[in-house]
C-alpha cells in the first residue's frame, strides 16, 4: 500500500474511533446531567456531542478531499479538507464554547446543588477512560517516530488537521473532565453550588483557546502554506544536480492538501540548449520530483537567467516582501 493510502486509512481510522468514543461518552453524560443537574457536566456532554459532530465532519472533508480533478478544478479537490477543518475549529468556539458558557453563566446566577454527587464522579471516571484511550489512538497515529518533546513543534509544522485535531479536541476532553471533577467536588465539599457553574465557565475558556488554536492553523493551511523546508530544499538540490540545468535561482512551494504539493521553479538552463533539449530536461526534472517526492503533484519551470531572477526579486521586494526562497550560491561545479 501507498505511503498516502496508509496516511488516509491511519486518519480515518483514528476518526472513526474518536467518533464512537464521543457518542458513548455524550450518551452517558447527558444521562448523569439530566440525573444530577450538574451545569459543569452539561457542558461536558455538549463537548462531547460536538466533538463527534466535528470528527463526522472532518471524515466528510476527507472524503471530499479524494475527488478527482475536473474542468472546474484542475488541481482536484485536496483544500476541502481544510475547508472542513476550519469548520471544525468555528464549531467549537461557538458551540462548544459558546454552550458552557452560557451554561456556566445560568448556572453561577442561579445556583442549585448537585443532586447523586457521586453518579458525576462515576461518569467523569468512565468518560476519562473512553477519552483517554481515543487520545491515546489519536497521538500514537499523529506521534509517529516523533519525540514527545516535538509533538508541538509537529502539530505546527503539519499540513494534515484531521490528524492533530483530534489529539487537540481530545486534550481539551481530559482537561474538561478534570475541570468537571473539580467543581463538582468542591461545590458540595464547601457547600458553594456556585463552583459548578464556575467549573463550566472554565471548560468553555479552554474550548475557546483550543478552538482559536485550530482556527489559526487551518486557516494558514487554507489560504496556502510552503511545504517543510527540508522537502524545498531537496526539490532544489535535484534541480541543481541536473546535467544541463546552469543554475537553479529560487523556488515557490504551496501545498493544495496534505499529501498534495504544487511546485514552482526559476532555473537557468546551459547556453548551447536549444527549446526541444529544454523541454525533454524539464520532464526528467518533474519525473525525478516526483519519484523522490511522491506529494509534488504539478511542478512549472521558468527558464530564467540567474540576473533576470534577481532584477524580479527586486521589483517584488519594491511592492511586497520577498516570497520566493532563493537557492544558496552554488560552488564550482
Amino acid at each position: 500500500m501507498a505511503p498516502r493510502s496508509v496516511a488516509r486509512l491511519a486518519t480515518r481510522n483514528v476518526l472513526y474511533a474518536s467518533i464512537a468514543g464521543d457518542l458513548l461518552v455524550a450518551a452517558i453524560k447527558f444521562g448523569a446531567a439530566f440525573f444530577t443537574g450538574s451545569s459543569a457536566m452539561w457542558s461536558e456532554a455538549v463537548h462531547s456531542l460536538v466533538d463527534s459532530s466535528n470528527s463526522i465532519l472532518l471524515l466528510y472533508g476527507v472524503h471530499r478531499s479524494k475527488r478527482t480533478p475536473d474542468q472546474d478544478h484542475p488541481f482536484g479537490y485536496g483544500r476541502e479538507i481544510y475547508f472542513w477543518s476550519f469548520v471544525v475549529a468555528v464549531q467549537v468556539f461557538a458551540l462548544g464554547a459558546g454552550i458552557a458558557f452560557v451554561e456556566g453563566v445560568t448556572h453561577v446566577l442561579h445556583p442549585t446543588p448537585i443532586e447523586f454527587v457521586h453518579v458525576n464522579y462515576v461518569v467523569l471516571a468512565l468518560s476519562a477512560l473512553f477519552d483517554g484511550t481515543t487520545w491515546l489512538i489519536a497521538l500514537h497515529g499523529f506521534k509517529g517516530e516523533t519525540r514527545a518533546a516535538d509533538i508541538f513543534r509537529a502539530i505546527r509544522a503539519s499540513k494534515d488537521p484531521p490528524s492533530f485535531m483530534v489529539v487537540f479536541e481530545d486534550s481539551a476532553a481530559l482537561i474538561g473532565l478534570l475541570l468537571a471533577f473539580v467543581g463538582s467536588y468542591l461545590s458540595i465539599r464547601l457547600d458553594l453550588p456556585i463552583l459548578d457553574g464556575v467549573a463550566s465557565i472554565l471548560i468553555s475558556l479552554v474550548l475557546a483557546v483550543t478552538a482559536l488554536f485550530l482556527a489559526r492553523e487551518t486557516k494558514g493551511l487554507l489560504i496556502g502554506e510552503p511545504a517543510d523546508p527540508a522537502i524545498v530544499m531537496s526539490l532544489l538540490r535535484i534541480a541543481r544536480e541536473m546535467e544541463g540545468v546552469a543554475h537553479a535561482n529560487g523556488i515557490l512551494t504551496v501545498h493544495l492538501a496534505p499529501q498534495q504539493i504544487a511546485v514552482a521553479l526559476s532555473l537557468e538552463f546551459a547556453d548551447e540548449l536549444k527549446t526541444p533539449a529544454i523541454e525533454t530536461k524539464v520532464a526528467e526534472l518533474e519525473q525525478r520530483l516526483r519519484n523522490l517526492h511522491p506529494a509534488v503533484i504539478a511542478v512549472f519551470v521558468k527558464p530564467q537567467t540567474a540576473i533576470g531572477y534577481a532584477e524580479m526579486v527586486e521589483r517584488r521586494r519594491g511592492k511586497t516582501r520577498q516570497i520566493v526562497f532563493q537557492a544558496p550560491p552554488q560552488g564550482p561545479g
